[in-house]
């Protein structure tokens, strides 16, 4: 690649651009003021760059083209993932320009924070190599570990982001490990040469070569928050901020998915037997465990942190199909599971308050009665959460299940459905202390700022679209996964 080639590729990736430029301006602005705490005028600049973002990002669809020697490529996989972040970085600027201000969060870099991990996630996506996954995936853990705790004074959070970098660093070494074994077997970093290589018996398969594809389902299963390496999710989820409980919930999962779709999809689809019945028993797994625990749990951001669990056990199960078109399940299930989280967790914002978070579900009693509208907000997420239909919850799990059943996974498909119905429960349960339970004790002034209500209704908008209306984002998720 001679110089020219080299700076007209930048062209391509204007939306990681102007990404980087708004976190590095957030820190020159954040750096010349004298106040503590966030900054309005570092949100709007935030919100403004992932809303530019978004729109370049939008002008690259249908476009495909390798970057920097085949390191880095452009196609409509990465761009329906870089989209999705976008958005949920637009949800949470917007959350965050009140919730920053009310916990006084005494920290310039929050939202320059949010955008370098939104970085690292579209680097991830969009890498051909598992150097530049390695990358995307640090520049996002990074950003992540630190916004976990950013309350100092609060034990949970310091302990949420402790933990979550030890675990988070055992389990890179794991996936760094993958990575090294399957170099050493096959000779390259290249995920597309790999399969390439693999598919034309050009080396030898040996143990190693198998033992850094299980590792690689380590490393990618600690991010996916699937069992067994899913213990830190609910310490992580309840200790950082709650905005940041929403943003890992959904950008993070949503990007270790897609880094993981391609490597498997791309890297390792001769071997779907192999790594299909490995990720079966987790896939089981992960739905069960997460599930029965949810179960027991008064807490409602740790009940949605098993809930997750749960929902990543579903995600599997399209997976393990080894489906390339049916695939396109896992992307329009991520892209509903995004909103249904934001929309949960802003309303979980919504009824805290400085040093009272109101987390407890015996703090939702009586909701309905006092405050209507937050009921009916939470109860839809919830119900979409559950798989009720008209909303984009159901499509999701019709699409999961489809593609087990139509792949012949017929026993995956049933403990799927059963597991839904368990996990009915526990969301009817935060349903029936909001309609009928009588309140313990009063919430005080609820924060009716406009930023919640703008990003609870987009939220629920977004889920009836696409519960009523999924046409046109499965056929997104088709086109981008035809890339395979």
């Amino acid at each position: 690649m001679d110089f020219m080639q080299f700076v007209s590729a930048f062209r391509w990736i204007i939306p990681e651009i102007v990404v980087t430029a708004c976190a590095l301006l957030v820190l020159i602005v954040e750096a010349f003021r004298r106040e503590r705490g966030a900054s309005l005028a570092s949100g709007i600049i935030c919100l403004a760059g992932s809303v530019v973002a978004l729109y370049y990002t939008r002008c690259l669809w249908n476009q495909q083209t390798p970057l920097f020697n085949g390191l880095y490529v452009i196609d409509n996989f990465g761009t329906f993932f870089k989209s999705l972040f976008l958005i949920i970085l637009v949800l949470i600027s917007i959350v965050s320009l009140r919730y920053a201000a009310r916990e006084e969060i005494g920290f310039g870099e929050y939202y320059a924070l949010l955008m370098l991990g939104v970085l690292g996630m579209m680097v991830m996506v969009s890498s051909n190599s598992f150097i530049t996954i390695f990358i995307g995936l640090e520049v996002m853990s990074l950003a992540i570990y630190i916004l976990c705790g950013l309350f100092r004074d609060n034990l949970k959070s310091v302990e949420a982001a402790l933990k979550y970098f030890l675990l988070g660093a055992f389990a890179t070494a794991f996936l760094l490990y993958g990575m090294a074994m399957t170099y050493a077997s096959s000779g390259t970093i290249d995920v597309k040469e790999l399969g390439r290589l693999v598919s034309e018996h050009c080396f030898d398969i040996t143990p190693l070569f198998f033992c850094g594809m299980s590792l690689l389902i380590v490393g990618f299963g600690f991010k996916i928050a699937s069992v067994p390496f899913h213990m830190w999710t609910p310490d992580v989820y309840e200790g950082a901020p709650t905005s940041i409980t929403a943003y890992m919930a959904t950008g993070v999962k949503a990007a270790a998915f897609g880094a993981f779709l391609r490597v498997f999809y791309t890297g390792f689809f001769l071997f779907t037997e192999d790594w299909s019945a490995i990720l079966w028993f987790i896939a089981v797994l992960t739905m069960i465990v997460g599930n029965i625990i949810a179960l027991v749990q008064n807490n409602i951001k740790r009940l949605l942190a098993y809930s997750s669990i749960a929902h990543a056990g579903y995600i599997l199960v399209a997976f393990v199909t080894g489906d390339k078109v049916l695939s396109s399940s896992i992307l329009f299930y991520l892209m509903v599971y995004a909103f249904m989280n934001i929309g949960a967790f802003t309303v979980v914002i919504l009824l805290g308050r400085k040093g009272e978070p109101n987390e407890e579900i015996e703090s939702y009693a009586g909701l309905a009665a006092r405050h209507p509208f937050i009921a009916l907000s939470m109860a839809i997420f919830l119900l979409s959460l559950a798989g009720i239909p008209p909303l984009g919850g159901f499509m999701g799990k019709f699409y999961i299940f489809s593609a087990a059943i139509k792949t012949h996974y017929y026993w995956l498909a049933v403990i799927g459905v059963l597991n839904s119905v368990v996990a009915a429960y526990y969301y009817l349960r935060v349903l029936m202390y909001m309609y009928f339970k009588e309140p313990e004790r009063e919430l005080g002034t609820i924060d009716f700022s406009p930023a919640y209500v703008i990003v609870i209704l987009v939220s629920i908008a977004a889920l009836l679209y696409t519960g009523i209306w999924p046409r046109t984002v499965i056929l997104l998720a088709q086109h981008s996964v035809s890339i395979f």
